[in-house]
């Protein structure tokens, strides 16, 4: 027994010694090549290096927007969104792997109780009964000396990090997906409202033109037309407001609610939110320390490189230690007299001679994954690059093409109030009408949705660039334990 206790102390002494020793690649984060500031940015955008203000308004992007009911919608989406509960669910999950991970580290150790009894009946002599009771404590231990545990445990840690990180991405793709749908709303609401209030207009036109036909001072033909014109801005009606129920439905989901939730809360009509003056859009290389999405990638490409030095320790010695202590008694009294004393221990050294080259291809198999992770991870930074490009050319193109129809629209409006005024008056035919109010009805209904598209727009663009991971909610707890 002595001699097992100081075999034990000797090879933990050397394990102690160069144990610190882990096979495989140390992680070291690529180096990413950037533009140093964006081609597509025009006023009221700037590309600068974001200040600590202009850190906390793209995290809180949704408040730059003047409106109080979307940033209510995004608080209620953060609570109740069953993605963001999925996520959590999942960072839970691999903070349990890691600690699985974790345990290997130490000494495995269990215990038993057990009883036997043994009846002798031989051909000659008495019967014998014996009873043996046994307490036993057994423990076992693999020495991690080439760190395939302390590998295992690195991966475990990435891949922790990695799922916090998809967590943020969730929280930046809800909270923009929330806004596209209350803007959806909204412009659906507001088309509804231009085409409503037209209809409006083209039925006093249909009066008018009755009056005239009737009273024989026009023909048949300025009634038909005022009619048809009157039932195809109707017609328009029921698309746009299956068009507002849709969106409304969308958002009740986002918030974790059932469809028609909304209804009440959103039924008046307010005005689209509105761009802010400014806007700090930073540099290309803020994007990776800002997207989660790239962030995750970085991190699943340190675990990967951590497995590699799981596989290459397999194709190395492993040492394990096991031992049992117990106590044998021939009654439960037995154990606090006249119990007998049980030790055993052992190591076992083993290392693999011949497996048919599976180990050597099984430690090709996770240099290839690295590879892959490392292509996936440049691959979503030239994505993000390009997101954040094409949402600034969309915004500042949006925005000048709202400008015109702002233009285009008063003009058609004056044109369809002279039309009718001369048509009134007799001067003109109700081609001419007809024609304003369609030309009229037209801008104010793509003067609407421009609106909104800007708007949509400046989302996606924040989006692109990262801003709403900051948030909290009950299930957003990403830190270490």
């Amino acid at each position: 027994m002595v001699r097992w206790v100081v075999g034990v102390v000797k090879l933990a002494t050397v394990v102690f010694i160069y144990g610190c020793f882990s096979v495989g690649p140390d992680y070291v984060k690529p180096e990413i090549s950037l533009p140093k500031a964006w081609r597509n940015v025009e006023a009221p955008l700037s590309s600068v290096a974001l200040s600590e203000d202009d850190e906390r308004r793209l995290a809180f992007w949704w408040k730059t927007l003047g409106d109080p009911e979307l940033v209510k919608l995004i608080g209620r989406a953060i609570q109740g969104n069953l993605d963001i509960a999925k996520a959590y669910a999942r960072i839970r999950e691999a903070r349990a792997r890691r600690g699985i991970a974790l345990s290997s580290l130490f000494p495995s150790i269990g215990s038993s109780f057990s009883s036997a009894g043994t009846y002798r009946d031989p051909p000659r002599g008495y019967t014998t009964t014996e009873d043996l009771y046994t307490i036993e404590i057994d423990t076992s231990w693999e020495l991690d000396i080439f760190g395939k545990t302390r590998r295992a445990v690195e991966a475990a840690e990435r891949t922790l990090e990695a799922t916090q990180e998809e967590l943020r991405n969730v929280l930046v793709s809800l909270t923009a997906e929330v806004a596209l749908a209350y803007v959806e709303t909204r412009t659906y609401q507001n088309r509804l409202a231009v085409a409503e209030e037209n209809l409006t207009v083209q039925e006093e036109s249909l009066h008018l033109a009755s009056w005239r036909y009737e009273a024989g001072l026009s023909d048949e033909l300025a009634v038909q037309q005022a009619r048809y014109n009157f039932e195809s801005t109707r017609s328009q009606i029921p698309l746009l407001r299956t068009g507002v129920e849709e969106a409304m439905n969308r958002l009740a989901v986002l918030l974790g609610e059932p469809p028609g939730s909304l209804k009440e809360e959103l039924k008046n009509i307010a005005p689209l939110p509105s761009p802010p003056k400014d806007l700090v859009v930073g540099i290309p290389a803020d994007l990776l320390r800002r997207r989660p999405d790239i962030r995750k990638a970085e991190r699943e490409l340190a675990a990967q490189v951590a497995r590699v030095g799981i596989a290459e320790a397999e194709l190395y010695p492993s040492i394990a230690l096991s031992g049992t202590i117990g106590i044998e008694a021939l009654s439960p009294g037995g154990f606090f007299s006249s119990a007998t004393k049980v030790l055993i221990g052992r190591g076992i050294l083993s290392f693999p001679i011949f497996r048919g080259g599976a180990l050597k291809q099984a430690l090709e198999v996770e240099r290839a994954l690295v590879e892959q992770a490392l292509a996936t991870y440049r691959l979503k930074v030239l994505q993000a690059l390009e997101e954040v490009e094409n949402a600034l050319k969309a915004y500042s193109e949006e925005q000048g093409r709202y400008e015109a129809l702002v233009v285009a629209e008063m003009a058609a409006k004056r044109a369809s109030e002279l039309a009718n005024h001369k048509y009134a008056s007799g001067l003109v035919d109700f081609g001419s009408v007809l024609e304003a109010q369609r030309s009229h009805l037209a801008f104010q209904d793509e003067l609407t949705r421009a609106r909104g598209a800007v708007i949509s727009n400046l989302i996606r663009l924040y989006r692109a660039l990262g801003g709403g991971w900051e948030v909290t909610s009950p299930w957003y707890e990403v830190e270490r334990k």
